[in-house]
């Protein structure tokens, strides 16, 4: 699976794929050998050409029309960014019904801060065990903070080793802090490292 840090991936306007940076890098190095006669995506093969502003607004706005979850929880990502959480939520909601994994970890984070809407723990919670099942590490890391707040430090012990499995670093500091509180084994720690 695609690491959900932003950083770490590209998204091509044209097709709205992620792809990581390093298969980014090697279609790069394609085209710069010669290997293609011109720069083009690895995914829908249109050739990639600079786009300003408004043309990737353009492209975006082609892509929800189709129901990308992706491009709808981008469209959230600018609203937000402007204020207008209204919008934001509704982008959000779209893309989560979709099954949008950041777009859950969003609107928890909405729900926990009042943006738009009413503070709600319940919510929060419903949103971060959607966003973790679907793979999200840091929902994950949120939910076993979420249980160490409801004093199951037990349970959060497990939420941080599926996340530091996901490879969460905040997570395996938690989990080193639980083993140390007794609540995870030493196999367990061991096993987590491992996999991190």
């Amino acid at each position: 699976p695609l690491p959900l840090d932003l950083s770490k991936f590209v998204l091509k306007i044209c097709c709205s794929k992620v792809i990581c940076d390093g298969c980014n890098y090697a279609n790069s190095r394609r085209e710069f050998e010669g290997r293609r006669d011109r720069p083009s995506c690895p995914f829908c093969r249109q050739p990639v050409q600079a786009k300003g502003a408004g043309e990737v607004e353009k492209c975006r706005m082609k892509r929800i029309e189709a129901n990308d979850p992706l491009a709808m929880t981008q469209e959230g990502n600018e609203h937000e960014k402007k204020g207008d959480y209204s919008r934001a939520i509704e982008y959000y909601t779209k893309s989560a019904e979709l099954g949008d994994a950041d777009a859950h970890y969003r609107l928890a984070f909405m729900y926990h801060n009042g943006h738009g809407v009413e503070k709600d723990r319940g919510k929060v919670i419903h949103h971060l065990e959607e966003a973790a099942i679907s793979g999200h590490p840091t929902a994950r890391y949120n939910l076993g903070c979420e249980e160490l707040k409801d004093c199951n430090a037990e349970r959060a012990g497990r939420h941080f080793i599926i996340a530091a499995n996901l490879g969460h670093d905040d997570s395996m500091k938690s989990l080193m802090a639980a083993y140390r509180g007794g609540f995870v084994s030493k196999e367990e720690l061991a096993a987590a490292l491992r996999a991190h």
